[in-house]
């Protein structure tokens, strides 16, 4: 195949696996841009057996060097780190239990979780977990030996089947999203207490850049005061917000504007039915990329 055929056929699977490890929409973008290019630059008698092996290559080691280079930026990031939001989602598969598949794993929760291995084990982990690579093609891609990857594998998997058992990890409706917002606009504590778990967590993501509580707010019962400072804003007359709801990291979620700028995008999880997990980013670097996308 010639490039823009490559590219047609592997852009979202490559910007999968980026965005997976990363958890950067815009550096997930410009990596795979940049694999392309690199196989584009290739001499016309290269010999590449196996084209999306050699991209997910190209991919997975200029994500580990990103992540490197990246990490002591991390270390002193200031208040509570979220993925940038991905806002709508071109599916790899149109396989339905694939799709769900994928979705699962691009929620705001999996990708906190996969934070918490390092950037090697998340690189393993990915591509056997995911996108089902065998361990021989997972060694070439990240030059550690096959016995090495199947350990890595084992260790990176056990960490996050030992992660505590409040994180959620079913999708929420949109019926409870919409609840939700209309009952944060409305000022109605009663139908918050109903919409949320009783062990709700509030992140909110400002990389000291935007209003953010440093910290999570834990438990409904501070969730809806922390939201209630928000309902008088909300009553004045020169309030200039709006918002959409649209698929934010594989589930419903929330964009909303204020005085026209996309100033948060919320995602959800639920558990036993209600709302268990908000992620509201509003870090403005981390949404620069939306106002291309949200119209």
């Amino acid at each position: 195949m010639d490039t823009e055929q490559l590219y047609q056929t592997y852009r979202m699977l490559l910007f999968s696996l980026a965005y997976r490890m990363l958890g950067s929409v815009m550096d997930a973008e410009d990596i795979v841009q940049d694999a392309f290019l690199a196989m584009n630059q290739l001499p016309s008698d290269a010999n590449i057996r196996n084209e999306k092996a050699y991209l997910c290559k190209i991919v997975t080691n200029r994500c580990l060097n990103l992540l490197q280079s990246s990490a002591k930026q991390r270390e002193v990031y200031v208040g509570t780190w979220l993925p940038e939001p991905l806002v709508h989602l071109e599916d790899v598969s149109s396989d339905p239990s694939e799709i769900y598949q994928q979705r699962e794993t691009i929620s705001t929760a999996y990708l906190m979780l996969l934070q918490q291995l390092s950037a090697i084990e998340r690189a393993v982990f990915l591509l056997r977990e995911i996108f089902q690579y065998p361990y021989d093609q997972i060694a070439g891609m990240v030059g550690k030996s096959s016995f090495n990857c199947r350990q890595i594998f084992h260790r990176a998997k056990k960490g996050i089947r030992h992660e505590p058992p409040d994180i959620a990890t079913s999708t929420v409706t949109e019926t409870q999203v919409r609840q939700f917002i209309q009952s944060v606009i409305a000022g109605d504590a009663n139908r918050l207490l109903q919409l949320l778990s009783p062990d709700a967590i509030h992140y909110t993501d400002g990389g000291g850049k935007a209003p953010a509580a440093q910290q999570p707010v834990v438990g409904a019962t501070r969730v809806i005061p922390f939201y209630m400072q928000w309902m008088d804003w909300f009553g004045r007359p020169d309030s200039h917000y709006s918002y959409i709801i649209t698929t934010v990291n594989g589930s419903p979620g929330i964009v909303m504007r204020i005085g026209g700028r996309i100033a948060y995008v919320y995602s959800f999880e639920a558990s036993d039915s209600r709302i268990h997990s908000i992620y509201a980013v509003a870090n403005p670097d981390k949404l620069k990329y939306l106002e291309e996308v949200v119209r």
